[in-house]
């Protein structure tokens, strides 16, 4: 696997080269993907949507082709772009998604030739359920205000005895910060500009989903955390928190959509041959998106160009340790790699 040193040099003298490029809507507009001309085109936090009415494989299958940015973002802002973030994201879903998808299904397509580190997902555009799914084990400090530790922070600054979150009453004793939750705890929250956590109660009574649907989310996700979780201890990690996302598909089956047990959905924190936490400066080590956030001062602030590096050593070092693989880029610009993936995607689905 690379070491720290030649990750380090890998992001120093690419950077410039994988962040530059036209943004997909640019693409599209300029013609170098005819076949996608008056797709309609939605951009995301970390991926951005391509879909039209008149998309579908031979066979008659809706498409939806995501393609995934080096965008980071956190509190609902957007920090600017990570060098190598879109292809660590891509084989760290990959890996994950090789694990789940006999119990979570997915809505991607197999496309022979396209390679793991792809940046271009292609999948059935689903009837998604509004919900972000999000299964935690730990209770991690965090500066989010939808999280559990804030919820914990305020009631115990209130003197509350028991607190009450996304329909489940805890013991505030019962509670410490990074520590061990007495279940793994689902607490769904909607997909608005701003989410925000809720009773699951919520959104049967709003019509988000069904008892039905959410049951069976809830139930399959509960078995997709305990894979992941068996798998991560022989990498001598935890699974802490988890985000997934669901749709119905066009034989009427919930199956996962978008990310799976990435560093940017997830908290991974690694633990001793005893199963203790490893702690540094006072904090779990993690790998996730988590120590992104702790470097924000300001409500508005971007990254700087070192910032971003440095970020981009953390993501493949924790894309190392979770696969357990050496990080493999390529290292062409975003617009050719963008293009040649959709390329051969739609040379096999249309």
């Amino acid at each position: 696997m690379l070491d720290e040193q030649q990750i380090r040099d890998l992001v120093a003298i690419n950077a410039p080269i994988v962040n530059r490029g036209r943004t997909i809507k640019q693409i599209l507009s300029d013609g170098d993907i005819p076949r996608l001309k008056n797709c309609k085109v939605l951009e995301g936090k970390v991926s951005d949507s391509v879909f039209s009415d008149a998309l579908f494989t031979d066979s008659g299958v809706p498409i939806r082709l995501m393609f995934r940015n080096n965008r980071i973002s956190t509190h609902d802002v957007n920090r600017g772009s990570i060098p190598f973030k879109d292809q660590v994201l891509a084989l760290n879903h990959d890996h994950m998604l090789q694990l789940v998808k006999r119990v979570l299904g997915t809505s991607q397509f197999s496309i022979d030739g396209l390679e793991p580190n792809s940046t271009v997902i292609p999948a059935e555009n689903l009837n998604l359920i509004m919900i972000e799914n999000v299964l935690r084990l730990y209770m991690a400090e965090s500066s989010t205000s939808t999280s559990l530790y804030q919820h914990w922070v305020a009631a115990k600054e209130e003197g509350r005895e028991l607190l009450e979150y996304a329909g489940h009453k805890i013991f505030v004793k019962q509670l410490e910060p990074n520590g061990l939750l007495p279940y793994i705890m689902d607490t769904p929250s909607t997909k608005d500009k701003i989410d925000q956590t809720i009773d699951p109660q919520y959104l049967i009574d709003n019509h988000l989903c069904s008892f039905e649907q959410y049951a069976e989310i809830r139930n399959k996700s509960l078995m997709a955390f305990g894979i992941v979780s068996q798998y991560l201890l022989s990498k001598g990690m935890v699974l802490v928190d988890t985000k997934t996302e669901h749709g119905v598909n066009s034989l009427g089956a919930i199956v996962s959509a978008d990310e799976l047990y990435t560093m940017d959905s997830s908290r991974f924190w690694k633990i001793d041959e005893s199963g203790s936490l490893l702690i540094r400066n006072g904090k779990p080590i993690s790998f996730s998106k988590e120590f992104a956030r702790g470097m924000i001062k300001e409500e508005q602030q971007k990254f700087t160009d070192e910032e971003a590096n440095e970020i981009a050593v953390r993501y493949i070092q924790g894309l190392q340790y979770i696969t357990g693989e050496s990080f493999k880029p390529d290292l062409r610009q975003r617009d050719e790699r963008i293009v040649d993936s959709t390329n051969l995607i739609l040379d096999s689905l249309l």
